[in-house]
């Protein structure tokens, strides 16, 4: 599945780029039976619908010239979200004075999650302020680090 993503990533980036926009992640998952490729991109004023159509279309031109995948599959292309995911440590150092939430696979003084300031990502470790005091959450702990979003 890695490699699908990765060939995927490497056709959007400039096609994504053209656009006006940045490649938050590629995703290939299967759910309720149907393969699904997801392509979420982002842009510092937000991504807009016209945004998606603007990549997806060449995206998928690309994508039947290179068929990297065998089978059938959607192609979705949309924003990274206001409460993306941070999976890389470029994702990390653009939010770090943030609002996140770290999801543990285990919980820690009684919850799995924990709503902080980022401070930190070090080698998979994430750091964040709360409460007045710094946490920080092995890289084997964390489950999921997303930005908060509090309405």
């Amino acid at each position: 599945m890695a490699k699908v993503a990765e060939l995927t990533a490497a056709l959007a980036a400039p096609i994504v780029r053209e656009q006006g926009c940045t490649l938050w992640d590629v995703e290939y998952v299967r759910e309720a039976g149907q393969w699904f490729l997801r392509v979420y991109i982002d842009k510092p004023e937000g991504v807009s619908i016209n945004d998606c159509e603007a990549v997806s279309r060449p995206l998928s031109d690309a994508l039947d010239v290179a068929d990297p995948i065998e089978g059938s599959y959607v192609l979705e292309v949309s924003s990274a979200g206001a409460d993306r995911p941070l999976k890389r440590p470029e994702h990390f150092a653009q939010f770090v004075g943030s609002q996140v939430e770290v999801r543990l696979y285990r919980a820690v003084d009684g919850a799995k999650e924990h709503v902080g300031e980022l401070q930190d990502y070090r080698d998979g470790d994430v750091s964040i302020l709360s409460g007045g005091k710094t946490r920080t959450f092995a890289k084997k702990d964390v489950a999921q680090t997303r930005l908060y979003v509090s309405f």
